[in-house]
């Protein structure tokens, strides 16, 4: 793993800057996640605070490399307050980012989170599209960068070195939410019409229905 200071830009935004909180402030000194309540509200019920141990703020893992034998090349090991409970209300996550080489995290957006990225090991290209003229910004990221997605923005992370890559993300969110656009739009359930795709994306039908099926296969 790498040195401890290449976390310190990560944190210290995470912490210091309130503007980083998109979630509701919480009232009180903590609101531990209650994960086998089933009680439906917005975020997680509480714990009772005196059952409370300080297991519920803690996670450990992330020094282990997540499974890139797949066909993106990439894995994500996410930690929010479904697997770190003491995360509920505190408007904060993170995730480990692993690359083979060629690995990618494909066009995608966070609806309730902005993400700050710092690169561990590796080289990555990273880039998102604006909503004002869909303008690109990429830049091409090595060991100890640090760049930064706008909520709601879509982005990408990729590997284009001949090494594995190791990248950590903090969320502006105990639950960010992630829509991969390719999936969304050729992998719905239930499909969304080839006609609608078509006319979209300016393309023939019998195109749109070999997209689908890669993509409704992959789901």
């Amino acid at each position: 793993m790498a040195p401890s200071f290449l976390f310190l830009p990560l944190f210290a935004l995470l912490v210091i800057s309130p503007a980083f909180g998109s979630d509701p402030s919480q009232l009180q000194d903590f609101c531990v996640a209650d994960n086998s309540s089933q009680v439906f509200v917005n975020g997680f019920v509480c714990k009772n605070p005196n059952v409370v141990t300080v297991n519920d703020f803690f996670f450990s893992g992330l020094d282990k490399a997540g499974n890139t034998n797949n066909k993106l090349g990439s894995s994500v090991t996410a930690v929010a307050a479904n697997n770190l409970p003491g995360l509920n209300t505190l408007g904060i996550s993170l995730a480990r980012l692993d690359f083979a080489p060629g690995g990618l995290v494909p066009p995608h957006y966070h609806p309730r989170a902005t993400e700050i990225l710092v690169v561990l090991e590796g080289t990555l290209y990273v880039g998102f599209v604006s909503s004002t003229n869909n303008q690109l910004f990429t830049k091409v990221l090595n060991k100890g960068d640090v760049f930064v997605f706008p909520q709601g923005l879509v982005h990408f992370q990729y590997n284009q070195g001949w090494t594995n890559a190791v990248a950590l993300s903090g969320l502006s969110s105990q639950n960010p939410g992630v829509v991969f656009v390719a999936n969304a739009v050729f992998g719905a359930n239930p499909p969304i019409s080839d006609d609608v795709l078509a006319k979209a994306f300016q393309l023939d039908k019998k195109t749109i229905d070999w997209l689908q099926a890669q993509f409704t296969a992959a789901n």
